[in-house]
């Protein structure tokens, strides 16, 4: 059979599903003309080519060209070549059968299942036993693939000769009348595969993409808050991530970030929450924020395990609020991650128990310094700072998601003294297709050895509202304001208004009206800001 035929065969959807299931196909009977056995001995020399590869044999098989009327010993001879290397069933009539439902022992399950139920059910050209089984695993004959592949060939002519003639004129009308334009996309895509061999040929990794993210905030106070918000401020931070992927599933990342935010919007306070949301402090001395290396184990579970700036809701798949992201003030991200979740490296899971619902923990511990767990004389667990979390998250595509937290931190002074919280929280989020209503409610209990601290248990709280795509899509406006989590007697309070503006895919604009009140009792414990944030993404 010539390589023209045989490539034209195997562009067939038939021919395709018929080498995927031949091995139930009907078995040939022996041909009685020369153009029939010619046929048989140019299947039979590439069939051999393919059993050189599978198993070789020890001397290389000749096949002899059959020019006269009685080919019987040229046959016979082959065959008995071939039954050296696979050995021949006995002869077997099969029977027609018209689904697969009918074979008794194939599966859907089955590799090739489909092409199987598509040979037989649409093509109508392959047979299965008597006793209506199709022993998919077991090797056929030459004959049965003669056979079958001569009964998909028929039924190929017959598809094709049913075609309409008109059908087959207006196509080759068509081939004419487009032939320019054809040719012009032939060229645009062999110059797309000429612009991806340079791109693969100068790109910065094969493994790694770097992305970037630059926050600059300005801050107006309108209303001074204590002695330090005073004056307009300026601040940014930039980062950059090297994230690489060995497998396509895992990720590797460690991010570089500096910034020179010095305690504005509230920051100075000291208190949880108060500042800007996306801020880093110093002089834009840059240094490692983020190491850490995720990956999936099975379709159910990702472990991460992290060298530096990990700890709290870096654990959990959901933080569930919607204003965790978008907002300008810190306050935004749910408080009650941060109650002492202290340490820097650590390792955590997230499981997947079912579609919605999900299962996170992780453990984190200071990495640094004397009493860090990088020092041998104390190590990992003996480190000063340390915090575990576990949480379980309802996350839907529709009205309620909802998640239930544990957290574990504690912390220590220069005095040796530490301070240790256990909190229980339920963040929660309702969504009624035009806007949102979330927030969450938290219990904080305190317990402090060496000095005492003002209070020894504490609640917080959130609540607000958020629509999203509001004015075009990707934007979000929202309000909400709740307590910080102290430790001392009082109740610190924030009130946020932003509207995200999603300018393109790479800028997002936010202004932001901020309201805070220390509660410290002082004649200026209260503020009120106005501030805007650039975001560039990259």
């Amino acid at each position: 059979m010539s390589n023209l035929l045989w490539k034209s065969l195997l562009a067939s959807p038939a021919v395709e599903g018929a080498a995927l299931a031949m091995s139930g196909a009907a078995m040939a009977t022996e041909a009685q003309s020369n153009e029939i056995v010619v046929s048989e001995i140019s299947v039979l020399e590439s069939e051999i080519s393919v059993l050189e590869e599978v198993a070789p044999v020890a001397e290389p098989i000749e096949l002899a060209v059959v020019t006269e009327a009685q080919p019987s010993e040229v046959v016979a001879s082959e065959l008995s070549v071939l039954e050296e290397v696979a050995p021949v069933a006995g002869p077997i009539e099969l029977a027609q059968v018209t689904s697969v439902s009918e074979l008794s022992d194939v599966r859907p399950t089955d590799w090739a299942f489909t092409a199987l139920q598509r040979v037989v059910e649409q093509y109508q050209c392959i047979e299965g036993y008597p006793n209506q089984t199709f022993r998919g695993n077991q090797a056929m004959t030459r004959f049965e693939f003669a056979a079958g592949l001569h009964a998909c060939l028929d039924r190929i002519l017959e598809i094709v000769g049913t075609f309409p003639t008109d059908e087959l004129d207006a196509i080759r009308q068509l081939q004419q009348q487009f032939q320019a334009e054809l040719a012009q996309l032939r060229g645009r895509v062999d110059a797309l595969e000429a612009d991806v061999a340079e791109l693969e040929a100068n790109q910065f990794s094969t493994t790694t993409k770097l992305r970037g993210q630059v926050d600059s905030n300005l801050v107006v106070p309108f209303d001074v808050l204590g002695a330090t918000d005073t004056s307009t401020t300026f601040d940014n931070r930039a980062r950059l991530n090297f994230d690489t992927s060995f497998t396509g599933e895992d990720l590797l990342r460690i991010r570089l970030q500096a910034g020179n935010n010095n305690g504005s919007l509230g920051g100075a306070t000291g208190i949880a929450g108060f500042g800007p949301a996306n801020a880093a402090g110093g002089d834009f001395n840059i240094g490692i924020n983020d190491f850490f290396y995720l990956f999936p184990v099975g379709n159910r579970l990702d472990i991460i395990v992290a060298a530096n700036s990990i700890a709290g809701d870096d654990y959990v798949v959901s933080t569930i609020v919607p204003f965790d992201g978008p907002s300008v003030l810190d306050a935004g991200g749910p408080l009650f991650y941060d109650v002492f979740a202290g340490g820097d490296s650590g390792a955590g899971f997230s499981f997947a128990l079912s579609e919605n619902f999900v299962f996170d923990a992780g453990y984190s511990f200071g990495a640094t310094g004397a009493t860090g767990g990088s020092n041998p004389s104390t190590g990992i667990f003996a480190a000063g700072d340390q915090s575990y979390i576990a949480q379980l998250s309802y996350i839907s595509d529709g009205f309620l998601d909802i998640a239930f937290t544990y957290l574990h931190g504690s912390a220590s002074d220069a005095l040796g003294n530490v301070t240790e919280a256990d909190t229980f929280a339920v963040p929660v989020n309702f969504d009624f297709g035009g806007f949102m209503v979330g927030g969450y409610f938290a219990y904080h209990d305190f317990e402090t050895s060496g000095t005492a601290v003002a209070v020894d248990d504490d609640t917080s709280w959130m609540v607000g509202f958020a629509v999203p795509n509001v004015f075009g899509a990707g934007n979000e406006f929202g309000v909400y304001g709740g307590v910080s989590p102290s430790t001392l007697a009082t109740e610190p309070l924030y009130i946020e208004g932003y509207l995200s503006i999603a300018v393109n895919e790479f800028l997002t604009l936010t202004p932001a009206v901020v309201y805070l009140d220390t509660d410290s009792g002082a004649a200026d414990d209260t503020g009120l800001f106005g501030a805007i944030r650039a975001t560039f993404n990259f």
